[in-house]
């Protein structure tokens, strides 16, 4: 008889296996053994058990130190694929990508202000549809999809409290999301989901404590803390982008006046650069075409960059001087003009951070610029099924 705590136990040890063999991603049985401290009996019981599943596969002989060449392991890419749905405030883009998060396919698709609810999620639909379309074949089919959406959510419940910038309140996205495809669904905010991403797949994977800054049409942040994503006591914490950061400033959808994202954001940018009483500008003008004017010599698309990355960088000072992190990474659309930007944050970064003269934390890029939260949302469903919760 297996008692609950015996289930538990093997359980963890599964775990743990996997995710030696992922993040080592080719190892020994043996090696496998040295690192967790299980005995060789256990470890290769639990191999065999992930082998006869289809999660690992035997990739051939490795170098012999004396003796047997070990056999080597890694995780099956093959064993399947999973969907991730990035909403943004005006776009949604599906990836598709197996079991070690290469993607296999991808497509965005713009939303015109205005939109319905409806309008935007048949727009998902038809992106998901398209995935599955050529989703490869695969031993376990679609494992699960992800989505990151811009706004605070429950994510146990996978509902939507309010999306400010999309106009959504208590939407339930995930059950909307399950009545059409059968699979795990998994609802988190954009940050928390690009910040996990990061900490898998991107320039997180070797920091224990880092801070992902979304700063697109809006700003959040995901805050992983002791490799866990740090949540708050109501799962709301992040919210970063509608923090105060002048009281006497522009009012926010949110409700609130001077929020960080109106002077940090690409909203911020192309407010700067709107010619006086063009009330058409910001719907025709694009960041990309204000990143080249930049790189092109433009003053007035410079300076607006410098005045975007000065009220980035103050919202950073205080993430650095709140949280002490060894990281700090600039995503979404912003980062795209990494070069352009990145120069004058540090320098109000080191000019203006109290404790950031007594750390060395690092500024760096997304490594995948605007896909982050899309390969955030393909983390969500592969750590479910790693056993690892965020």
């Amino acid at each position: 008889m297996i008692t609950g705590d015996q289930v538990l136990i093997k359980q963890i040890n599964k775990s743990l296996v996997m995710n030696i063999i992922r993040e080592k991603r080719n190892i020994s049985r043996a090696q496998i053994s040295k690192i967790t401290g299980l005995n060789r009996a256990t470890v290769s019981a639990i191999v065999d058990e992930l082998i006869y599943e289809g999660i690992v596969i035997e990739e051939g002989l490795g170098e012999s130190k004396g003796g047997r060449k070990p056999i080597i392991l890694r995780i099956n890419e093959n064993y399947g694929c999973i969907i991730g749905i990035d909403l943004g405030v005006n776009y949604v883009s599906v990836l598709l990508a197996n079991f070690n998060a290469k993607t296999l396919w991808s497509k965005k698709l713009m939303l015109n202000i205005g939109e319905s609810q409806e309008e935007i999620i048949d727009k998902i639909f038809t992106l998901v549809d398209e995935a599955l379309i050529n989703a490869p074949k695969t031993i376990k089919g679609i494992l699960g999809i992800g989505m990151g959406v811009p706004g605070i959510t429950n994510h146990k419940e996978g509902i939507i409290l309010k999306a400010p910038n999309l106009n959504w309140e208590n939407v339930n996205i995930k059950e909307i999301i399950r009545e059409k495809y059968d699979t795990k669904i998994f609802i988190d905010n954009e940050a928390n989901v690009a910040a996990i991403g990061e900490k898998w797949f991107g320039t997180g994977q070797k920091f224990k404590n880092l801070i992902y800054v979304s700063a697109g049409i809006g700003v959040g942040a995901g805050i992983i803390i002791n490799d866990k994503l740090f949540r708050g006591a109501n799962g709301l914490a992040g919210e970063l982008g509608h923090m105060t950061i002048d009281v006497n400033g522009i009012k926010c959808s949110c409700g609130n006046i001077g929020c960080w994202e109106l002077y940090a954001s690409e909203k911020a940018l192309i407010r700067l650069m709107s010619p006086q009483n063009d009330i058409n500008y910001s719907k025709n003008k694009k960041l990309i075409d204000i990143i080249e004017q930049a790189r092109n010599g433009s003053i007035e698309a410079i300076n607006s960059f410098k005045s975007v990355a000065k009220f980035l960088g103050l919202g950073i000072v205080n993430l650095i001087n709140t949280f002490d992190p060894e990281l700090i990474i600039i995503g979404n659309t912003i980062s795209l003009a990494y070069d352009l930007i990145i120069d004058e944050v540090k320098r109000i970064v080191n000019d203006n951070c109290f404790t950031a003269k007594h750390s060395k934390v690092k500024i760096e890029v997304s490594r995948f610029g605007t896909d982050a939260c899309a390969i955030g949302a393909i983390a969500l469903v592969i750590s479910d099924i790693f056993s690892l919760s965020f």
